[in-house]
């Protein structure tokens, strides 16, 4: 037996392993497997190039849970290790054998661990390891042991055949890592798409023979392999059909919708990367969809918080991206940034905009029919993304009330005629409710306007984006003002009151009315057929207001909805009854509800003051 000295520059080498070096405990298993998983791929390589002309045989990768002995054991049947090689790979921290291996086979392997600290990561959960290996060369086999100190064991082992056992003596304080449930979870995790079957144990499986009563079950035990070692990602698009790609993403997301389309990222320069990524529905949400992409090195799983490689807009696709060249820390918990990171950011922006261009061009009334979920994507995109915005002005739809789609440019063409305004600006009329701001609509489209539906989570922002890259652009809602004002012209009805009968006019209703907290009341010589009384919300302040809340930001968001009060001085319910013979007293309560009507077509009338509003409408008509 040999002893030594582990060589590395501090004593506490260990403790800084466990406390600091990795950001997550659990990820050991991750390190180890991938660990057991270049060892296997080496043997692989090394049998093709013909170095080594045995028997490859199993290729799993077992691992061995042993509650009663408190140990869990990965066990490969890779390459396996000389005791020169333990001496040198296992004894001299941060010094890793997969960096040399790589120098030699680097273009015909893919090694996940270029770290030499990986194998470390054990001591992050147990207070003793060994190691027991046996090299595919003729040689004997040997026993490196450590309890997480700068000393080791060296002796001869018994193994009778080829490859690593990593035997973890689980310590005291992680005795979480010795029930089955808890490793399971972290298979499914971190090993879940590895190249080679992952075993853990067996699992019980249930077939049934037979039809009615005489049906019967038989109970089958079978290896409980947790990996799908082919996954789609690494199969060539031209071999795969739709339902591939659906089967594959109930995999990834089992409790999920279907997806509305989806992209394969296939490229080998000027870097390496696999990938599927899929257009989920959104439902008009944004946050609970972030996250879903999961970020793979080799088929090791390594993150779902990509985004330093995925530009935020992006974050709301689902799927997988794999590729080794994206630099990662020694833990490989965290991304870092370099100019293969923005190559690649670049290429996913590109392909995820020609897809959408394609998707457009090829069926534009499958594209329409998908557009209250991809609409949500694009808008963010527009926001967030320079390269994105001028690529998307292509396929950018807007959705008018009667349902019809145009691109946002098409629309601004189409909508200048009559809508620019006195001060040369298109104006965009728009509705965020179609049934609440029905009348609204309809008048507008009486005038000849065109109205956008415009209710998506992000509409806000979108319009303010749009309205500072547009050129002489506003938008403008079919509530916020009286239907002759929404596009500002020069023209000028004529009132039918004078102005002493306007000034009693509006001290009715500013009597009857009281405060409207921050609104006004106004009179306007409108068109007889409109409404007698229209509540307007002025588009700057309600829309700042709105804009506020969705940030969760106090001051204006706290405000109560302000609103204006217009008095239409042309209609006969104002002109003939309101100043007519009607006694004072009742002027005061018919004037209250005109306002009331008002209040009621913007369902602004909810439980004690629309009861009351029933009763007097009921008074009125007796």
């Amino acid at each position: 037996m040999e002893k030594g000295q582990i060589s590395v520059t501090a004593d506490n080498i260990f403790p800084i392993i466990k406390k600091f070096l990795y950001s997550d405990q659990e990820i050991f298993l991750r390190e180890l497997i991938s660990n057991a998983t270049d060892a296997t791929t080496k043997i692989q390589t090394l049998a093709s190039k013909g170095e080594f002309k045995g028997d490859l045989g199993d290729l799993t990768i077992d691992i061995i849970l042993d509650e009663k002995k408190k140990t869990l054991t990965i066990r490969d049947r890779g390459i396996g290790m000389t005791e020169s090689e333990v001496k040198k790979y296992l004894n001299e921290v941060a010094f890793s054998s997969a960096d040399s291996f790589l120098k030699k086979y680097k273009d015909e392997a893919n090694i996940i661990g270029h770290f030499g600290l990986g194998f470390y990561s054990a001591f992050m959960v147990a207070d003793k390891v060994d190691v027991i290996t046996k090299s595919y060369k003729k040689s004997k086999p040997v026993k490196w042991s450590c309890k997480g100190d700068p000393k080791f064991q060296l002796s001869e082992a018994e193994r009778d055949f080829r490859g690593t056992d990593i035997v973890l003596h689980v310590s005291d304080d992680s005795t979480e890592f010795l029930q089955k449930s808890r490793i399971q979870s972290l298979l499914d995790k971190y090993s879940k798409f590895l190249p080679f079957p992952i075993r853990f144990g067996t699992k019980t499986r249930t077939e049934w023979e037979g039809e009615g009563e005489d049906r019967k079950s038989t109970e089958v035990v079978e290896d409980n392999i947790v990996n799908n070692t082919d996954p789609l990602w690494k199969k060539k698009p031209n071999k795969l059909k739709e339902a591939d790609y659906k089967d594959f993403y109930r995999e990834l997301y089992p409790m999920s919708q279907e997806p509305l389309f989806w992209i394969h990222l296939n490229i080998d320069f000027p870097f390496n990367l696999t990938g599927v990524l899929y257009f989920p529905k959104l439902n008009n949400s944004l946050e609970i969809q972030k996250n879903k992409i999961q970020l793979y090195s080799n088929q090791v799983y390594v993150t779902d918080d990509v985004k330093e490689i995925v530009p935020e807009f992006l974050l709301l696709l689902h799927g997988v991206i794999d590729s080794p060249d994206i630099p990662l820390n020694v833990s490989r918990s965290y991304l870092q940034s370099d100019s293969n990171v923005r190559k690649i950011t670049s290429y996913i922006t590109k392909k995820v905009a020609d897809k959408l261009k394609s998707l457009y061009k090829k069926d534009k009334e499958g594209f329409e029919a998908k557009w209250d979920d991809v609409g949500t994507f694009v808008k963010y995109g527009m926001l967030s993304d320079e390269k994105f915005f001028d690529k998307a002005k292509n396929f950018c739809l807007v959705k008018h009330t009667d349902g019809t789609f145009q691109t946002f440019d098409e629309h601004v063409e189409s909508a200048k005629a009559a809508q620019t305004d006195k001060h040369d600006r298109t104006v965009i009329l728009y509705a965020n409710n179609d049934k609440e701001q029905h009348s609204y609509i309809e008048s507008a489209k009486a005038y000849g306007y065109q109205v956008l539906l415009m209710n998506n989570v992000i509409d806000n922002h979108f319009m303010q984006h749009m309205e500072h890259k547009g050129e002489n652009l506003t938008f403008v809602r079919v509530d916020s003002d009286t239907v002759d004002k929404l596009v500002q012209k020069d023209e000028e009805k004529a009132s039918v009151l004078s102005e002493k009968q306007e000034e009693k006019v509006k001290t009715l209703f500013t009597e009857s009315i009281g405060d409207l907290k921050g609104g006004q009341i106004e009179l306007r010589p409108l068109s007889p057929d409109d409404h007698p009384v229209l509540i307007t919300r002025p588009e700057f302040m309600r829309r700042m207001m709105e804009m506020q809340r969705m940030q969760g930001m106090g001051a204006m968001g706290d405000m109560p909805d302000s609103h204006n009060v217009v008095i239409n001085s042309n209609h006969p319910l104002v002109v003939d009854k309101l100043l007519g013979k009607m006694a004072n007293d009742k002027k005061d309560r018919f004037a209250k509800y005109l306002y009331n009507l008002a209040r009621l077509n913007q369902n602004m009338l909810k439980g004690e003051e629309l009861s009351d509003f029933i009763k007097t409408s009921i008074e009125f008509l007796k």
